[in-house]
């Protein structure tokens, strides 16, 4: 048992404390529900923080990970990794977990925080309401409580990351595809020094088609939110959503601009859509004409289309490269503190670089394409110093675009002039 102020958490070895489940707002159900969270004040009596807090509402069945038990209500928790205290406060990383504003949790064994205190961060990570619950439309309701519950996380660690040896005047938000998006977002709604945003979805939905969404889901429990949310999900056979029905996720007329003096570090893998190919959550076209129709879908122009043909991958390129790499590579060229990381080491799908970042390879063998070796190893400790470099200094040993892996070049021609808007506002169809 170790001791940060009120809190009790327990030694992870001689150089790291892990504060586990500390609560940063009320349960949000209730005469809370689908309310903006109401956050708790980090003083008061001593807490225990031993173990993750209960996941939000979702279906998602994730390996190694906890489920959601309806009836567990205090998911509005957090967690922090502190190094040993030092004379001068240490920078801070508030990570935000990934899945597609609908599952995930920071019980997920890649972001456990050890590795990233030992090299010297307060790392922070936090639940927030996903699905449903933290962005579905409700009358008389606010959107986009999710978002609401990671200010509500930020906040807390402003106003209570001293006593774990925290600066809270040296902030760098961070996440993973819709983790990374809500990193944006968050940058842009609170004072923070840095943003670190892997793989961000360049996708935000349409008050019409929240409303849409809202029409078939039944709220009357936790439970039935989840089950009617699962089963709008899989009625989606033809149209947009046929081919990746995310149904939930920002709603707002564009992504947000992080400010220009905040240092901005981005990154994306070379083939973000394979790993949804492989997990089978992705409709791979199969010839010319189905893959015509994936571009009309989702409003790419024929002529980018025509062009990726020549690719053995085509259908899963031109998904990527739409959704995650264009809009990234644009991000990149726009804001003047910018960093860009490729991470092109195989199999360079969607979130192949995390365990790289959070230096836990431990079980992460389908993630990285097999059991990792001393190359991988060394990678993990070059991409997690670069981490700690940026949230330390806003340098993350490199300027312009530096590759993790053999030098790609992105497939950006076709792009050249194509206007990638964000919005999303095709109705869902109703489930049969």
């Amino acid at each position: 048992m170790t001791r940060r102020g009120r809190f009790r958490g327990r030694a992870v070895d001689p150089s790291v404390d892990a504060f586990l489940g500390i609560r940063y707002a009320e349960p949000p159900f209730g005469a809370r529900r689908f309310a903006e969270p109401d956050p708790v004040d980090p003083a008061g009596p001593p807490v225990d923080c031993l173990g993750f807090g209960p996941l939000a509402p979702q279906a998602a069945l994730l390996p190694g990970t906890p489920l959601w038990r309806p009836g567990h209500e205090d998911v509005l928790t957090l967690n922090i990794w502190a190094p040993p205290p030092a004379p001068e406060p240490r920078p801070v990383l508030l990570f935000l977990h990934g899945g597609a504003y609908t599952f995930g949790s920071s019980a997920q064994p890649d972001f456990d925080g050890a590795a990233l205190a030992r090299a010297g961060l307060v790392v922070v990570t936090c639940n927030y309401r996903v699905g449903f619950e933290g962005f579905g439309h409700v009358p008389g309701r606010p959107d986009n409580r999710g978002l609401l519950d990671q200010r509500a996380a930020l906040r807390w660690v402003r106003a209570g990351i001293e006593v774990f040896g925290g600066d809270p005047d040296n902030i760098t938000v961070a996440g993973h595809s819709a983790g990374a998006t809500s990193a944006l977002f968050l940058a842009a709604a609170e004072p923070v020094r840095r943003v670190i945003a892997h793989s961000p979805p360049n996708r935000v939905h349409t008050p019409g088609f929240a409303r849409g969404v809202a029409e078939w889901v039944d709220t009357t429990t936790p439970e039935s939110t989840v089950l009617s949310a699962a089963r709008l999900a899989k009625a989606q056979r033809t149209g947009p959503l046929s081919h990746d029905p995310v149904l939930f996720g920002p709603v707002a007329d564009r992504l947000p601009t992080v400010p220009p003096h905040v240092d901005l570090l981005l990154a994306h893998t070379d083939v973000e859509y394979r790993l949804f190919e492989e997990l089978g959550s992705f409709r791979v076209a199969r010839t010319a004409a189905e893959l015509l129709r994936f571009g009309r879908d989702w409003g790419i122009p024929d002529h980018v289309v025509t062009a990726y043909r020549e690719f053995p991958d085509a259908h899963t390129l031109l998904a990527g490269d739409f959704l995650f790499v264009e809009p990234t590579n644009r991000a990149f060229e726009t804001h003047p503190r910018a960093h860009l990381a490729r991470f092109t080491r195989p199999p360079a799908w969607h979130n192949a670089d995390l365990p790289f970042c959070f230096g836990n390879l431990r079980g992460a063998d389908f993630l990285i394409g097999g059991a990792p070796g001393p190359d991988e190893h060394a990678l993990a400790r070059r991409v997690l110093a670069s981490w700690v470099a940026f949230c330390t200094t806003g340098d993350p040993g490199w300027t312009g675009v530096h590759h993790w892996g053999p030098v790609v070049e992105p497939r950006r021609a076709p792009w050249r002039g194509v206007p990638l808007d964000p919005t999303f506002g095709h109705l869902p169809i109703p489930p049969t």
